[in-house]
C-alpha cells in the first residue's frame, strides 16, 4: 500500500508539473496582453492631453489613487484620492499658468502591472515666463487605470511657479 501511495503521489506531481508547464506560456501571454493594454491606455491618455485635452487625470486615475510626489520640496508628499490630488496639487499649479502644461515628448515602458512614462512638458506661467520640466511617473495599473503613482520631477521648477505667481483665487 505504501508503494502504491508513493507511486500515486509521484504520478499526481508529474501531472501537476505537466499542467503547470502547459499553463505557463498562457500566463506569460496574458501578462504581455495586460502590459500592452496598460501601455496603450497611458499612451492614449497622454496623446489626448498633448492634443489639448484636459481630463487626463480623471481619465487614467482610479478615484482612490494614491499619488506620491517624491522629493523634499514643499510640494512633495502623498495625495489620497483623485479629488485630493487634483484640488491640492494640480489646480493650484494650473491656476498660476497662462497656458497649461502639455507633454511635448514621451517614452513609455510596461512591465507587469506597472507603466513607466518619462516625459517633458512645457507651459507658460502667469507672469509670461516659460515653464519646462521633465517627469518620470510610475503607474501601478488595475483594469486600465492607475491606482498608485510615484511621480519624479524637478521640484524646484514646479515650486518656483507656486511661490512666484500669486494664487488668483
Amino acid at each position: 500500500m505504501r508503494i502504491t501511495t508513493s507511486r500515486n503521489t509521484r504520478v499526481a506531481a508529474l501531472y501537476g508539473v505537466l499542467l503547470l508547464g502547459a499553463l505557463v506560456p498562457g500566463l506569460a501571454q496574458a501578462d504581455a496582453n495586460v502590459e500592452a493594454r496598460n501601455k496603450q491606455a497611458v499612451s492614449q491618455a497622454f496623446d489626448r492631453w498633448a492634443a489639448g485635452g484636459n481630463t487626463f487625470f480623471r481619465d487614467i486615475l482610479t478615484p482612490d489613487v494614491v499619488w506620491t510626489i517624491k522629493g523634499s520640496g514643499p510640494s512633495a508628499g502623498v495625495y489620497r484620492g483623485v479629488d485630493e490630488f487634483v484640488s491640492k496639487a494640480v489646480q493650484p499649479f494650473a491656476a498660476r499658468l497662462s497656458t497649461p502644461v502639455r507633454p511635448v515628448s514621451k517614452q513609455v515602458w510596461a512591465d507587469g502591472d506597472h507603466v513607466i512614462i518619462q516625459w517633458d512638458g512645457t507651459g507658460m506661467a502667469g507672469d509670461g515666463q516659460p515653464y519646462r520640466n521633465s517627469y518620470a511617473w510610475i503607474f501601478r495599473m488595475r483594469d486600465g487605470k492607475a491606482y498608485e503613482v510615484s511621480a519624479y520631477l524637478d521640484l524646484p521648477a514646479y515650486d518656483d511657479v507656486l511661490q512666484r505667481i500669486p494664487d488668483p483665487a
